[in-house]
C-alpha cells in the first residue's frame, strides 16, 4: 500500500510541476475590487454564508488561480463559475486570488455523531479499502500544501466538500492531479464523504 501511494504521490508532483507554471503575483488591493461580484455568493471576505458555495478566504493562491483559470478555460465546468470566469483576464484572476489567500477563514463545526469516522479516515485512512489518510495531501491541520498544489480545506463547509468528492467518484468533476481525488473517492462511500467532509470543517 504504501509503495502505491508514494508512487501516486511521486507522479502528482510531476504533473504538478508540468502543469502549474509559477503564477504571477496578484494586487490584493485590486482584488478586493473585482471581488464585489462574487460576494454574492462567496462572501465579502471570502466566507460564504451557503453551505453550498465555498470558502474563498485564506486559500491559497495558485490553487484560486488554478480554479478560476480552469473555470474559464473549461477544463472544469459548472454552470454558474464558467459564465462568472469567462470575463476574467488573468490580471483578474492573479488579483482575485491575491485577495482571498489575505483574508481569513472562519472555521464551521463537525456534527458529533460523525467525528470518530471522519477522523479515522482524514488522519488514517483505510488499510482494508486501501484509503489513503486525508492529511497526507492536506496536512494534519487541513492547512494543505501550496508548494505540491493541494488546497487547504480547514474549515470548509461540509455540504460543498462532500458534494466535491461526490463530483470526483461520478467523474463530474475530473481536473485533479494525475487523477489522485477521483481514484481516492470511488473507494469511499457516501456516509465516509459525509464523516470526513464533517470532520474538515470543524479544523483550524
Amino acid at each position: 500500500m504504501n509503495k502505491v501511494i508514494l508512487t501516486a504521490a511521486t507522479s502528482a508532483l510531476l504533473a504538478i510541476s508540468i502543469a502549474n507554471p509559477a503564477f504571477a503575483a496578484g494586487d490584493a488591493a485590486k482584488g478586493k475590487e473585482k471581488s464585489a461580484v462574487c460576494a454574492g455568493c462567496h462572501g465579502a471576505d471570502g466566507n460564504s454564508a451557503a453551505p453550498n458555495f465555498p470558502k474563498l478566504a485564506g486559500q491559497y493562491e495558485g490553487y484560486v488561480t488554478k480554479q478560476l483559470t480552469e473555470f474559464r478555460d473549461g477544463a472544469r465546468k459548472d454552470p454558474l463559475m464558467s459564465g462568472q470566469a469567462a470575463g476574467l483576464s488573468d490580471e483578474d484572476i492573479a488579483n482575485l486570488a491575491a485577495y482571498y489567500a489575505s483574508q481569513n477563514i472562519k472555521t464551521g463545526a463537525a456534527d458529533p455523531d460523525m467525528v470518530s469516522l471522519g477522523e479515522r479516515l482524514y488522519r488514517g485512512g483505510n488499510v482494508d479499502k486501501n484509503i489513503p489518510a486525508c492529511m497526507g495531501c492536506h496536512g494534519p491541520t487541513g492547512a494543505g500544501n501550496p508548494a505540491a498544489g493541494y488546497p487547504s480545506i480547514a474549515g470548509q463547509h461540509a455540504d460543498y466538500t462532500a458534494k466535491q468528492l461526490e463530483d470526483f467518484r461520478s467523474e463530474t468533476r475530473s481536473n485533479d492531479y494525475n487523477g489522485m481525488m477521483r481514484d481516492i473517492a470511488r473507494t469511499l462511500s457516501s456516509h465516509e464523504m459525509k464523516a470526513v467532509a464533517s470532520y474538515v470543517s470543524g479544523l483550524h
